[in-house]
């Protein structure tokens, strides 16, 4: 919602209706203007004189009318256009025939143009074509004949006012496509969120009871099939995909992502949740250090600057959660016995995590397979979580020299240590 007012507050509307009234207040200032250069000349100039008075003070009066589009009423843009119909049709009363057959200005002049742009800023190409047409009409019978000068007025006002009312339309669905598309964009990304935690944490604990079923035997085994096929409807559920059916015949054995998506804990690494870590409140920053030091085992080796390295709280548990997926990974699939290296760099505009294993690696194209199936252990719990904190997750893996997740989050806030800030 808040991205959808902010696409409404940056409308293409609001500068037109700035323009118009500015307008409206200088073309009349104008059409006085010209009266008073050639009052002389005028016929009856205190029919003029009135008219005028009646010009200045609709035109100042009705300034919040033409704010926006909310306050510009059919009403409104009726009597608007009104003011401007008389203007013109009151020319040859109070000016001289000759100055009318000469093509002299219509007491309005070009303030009558702003009427017919409110039709077209409000209503659009349709409603700017009938405001015209009318505009059009009366300058014709004003003139009393369909002279040159005339027809090409009458003509660049009804092409003009036209063409910026078909404007106004592209630029009003051009916005509803784009606060639609932010809507669903908004959305996606809290899907993503909740399909992380969901993977992280329940369809985690379905497999494993699924495994400790199917070792247990009897009355387990009914129970790890029946959380089996729950994980494979959840994972239907949270990937917005199909699965396919023949998958499902297969739950009655374990069953482990290629990407890691399965077994709550591990000997190299544990994911639950947001990852390890103190409580601190959501502005305090985070050693990473901390975060990560829970991972460290005979099997896994952890190196790290000297100096703390800080983070703000949400962004160091959503990249140690997904060092902590990356490390089950290696659990499930590295084998027993391979080892596993976290290196931590603190640069100056970014924080680099990268995770080696020494592990078979990963065949080519079982990541896309894994994903389409709905396993998100790489797709959300790694690569979506850097995605969302502005930062991006490049996975390398050679057939038997293992696999190497470097993860690297930006700096957006001032260090505390001083150094160059987190852009």
């Amino acid at each position: 919602m808040a991205e959808r007012e902010r696409v409404m507050r940056m409308s293409v509307e609001q500068p037109l209706w700035r323009a118009l009234s500015g307008y409206r207040v200088l073309t009349m200032l104008y059409a006085v203007g010209l009266f008073v250069s050639g009052y002389e000349h005028f016929r009856r100039p205190g029919v003029a004189i009135g008219y005028y008075a009646v010009l200045s003070v609709w035109t100042l009066a009705t300034l919040p009318r033409v704010a926006n589009a909310a306050a510009c009423t059919k009403r409104f843009l009726a009597a608007d256009l009104t003011v401007a119909l008389s203007g013109i049709l009151l020319t040859p009363v109070a000016d001289s025939p000759a100055r009318v057959l000469d093509g002299g200005p219509t007491l309005p002049s070009i303030w009558t143009a702003g009427a017919v742009l409110a039709f077209a800023i409000k209503g659009g190409w349709r409603w700017a074509a009938v405001a015209s047409t009318l505009v059009a009409a009366a300058n014709l019978v004003e003139r009393g004949a369909p002279a040159r000068d005339t027809v090409h007025n009458v003509v660049l006002v009804w092409v003009a006012s036209i063409a910026i009312g078909y404007v106004v339309e592209v630029a009003r669905a051009s916005e509803r496509t784009l606060a639609r598309a932010l809507e669903i964009e908004a959305a996606t990304r809290e899907r993503e969120r909740l399909a992380r935690d969901i993977h992280d944490g329940v369809l985690q604990v379905l497999a494993m009871v699924q495994r400790r079923g199917a070792v247990l035997g009897g009355e387990a085994a009914d129970l790890g099939r029946l959380a089996g096929e729950q994980e494979v409807a959840l994972r239907m559920l949270v990937s917005g995909g199909l699965v396919p059916v023949a998958r499902t015949a297969r739950t009655g054995a374990a069953t482990a992502d290629t990407d890691g998506s399965t077994g709550s804990t591990g000997s190299v690494g544990t994911v639950v949740g947001g990852g390890p870590g103190p409580d601190d409140g959501p502005g305090s920053p985070l050693d990473l250090r901390a975060l990560l030091a829970p991972y460290a085992s005979a099997r896994v080796s952890l190196a790290e600057p000297g100096a703390a390295v800080l983070l703000p709280a949400p962004e160091a548990r959503e990249l140690a959660a997904a060092v902590g997926a990356a490390l089950d990974n290696v659990d499930r699939h590295a084998g027993a016995g391979a080892c596993a290296w976290i290196l931590v760099e603190d640069e100056p505009d970014e924080v680099v995590v990268t995770v080696r294993d020494d592990g078979p690696g990963i065949p080519e194209g079982r990541l896309a397979q894994a994903e389409g199936e709905g396993r998100l252990g790489v797709a959300q719990s790694i690569r979506g979580r850097l995605r969302d904190l502005g930062g991006r997750a490049e996975l390398l893996s050679v057939p038997g020299q293992g696999t190497e997740v470097e993860l690297t989050v930006p700096k957006r806030t001032k260090d505390p240590r001083g150094k160059a800030g987190r852009r």
